[in-house]
């Protein structure tokens, strides 16, 4: 019986942990602004706060050209670069959500 009870133990737990995994799902969109600048804005599914979340700006051969990071207001603005690009928004890993700049559109 106390076995039962510990492997019910842990199956909670590992359900729980699961279960607070797919909560935090990192959100990033980015938008051209037409004005030579992108914006970006970011988030949790759970609707905690990027604040503080790391940004960067890479070239097409993925070297950082720009690092910052997302501003109290979630939100990250930059000057659009020449060529290729991408925008990471990298919240640790598993969080990471990666936007071409061909996709970044007015």
């Amino acid at each position: 019986m106390q076995n039962l009870i510990q492997k019910l133990i842990a199956l909670t737990a590992v359900i729980l942990t699961a279960a607070s995994a797919y909560a935090h799902t990192p959100l990033c969109s980015c938008y051209d602004n037409g004005d030579g600048t992108v914006l970006c804005e970011g988030g949790f599914s759970d609707g905690s706060s990027a604040s503080g979340v790391k940004i960067l700006v890479m070239d097409a051969s993925g070297n950082t050209i720009l690092e910052g990071a997302m501003s109290e207001d979630s939100e990250f603005e930059f000057d659009k670069p020449q060529g290729d690009y991408k925008v990471v928004f990298d919240a640790g890993p598993g969080h990471e959500v990666e936007i071409d700049g061909s996709d970044i559109v007015e």
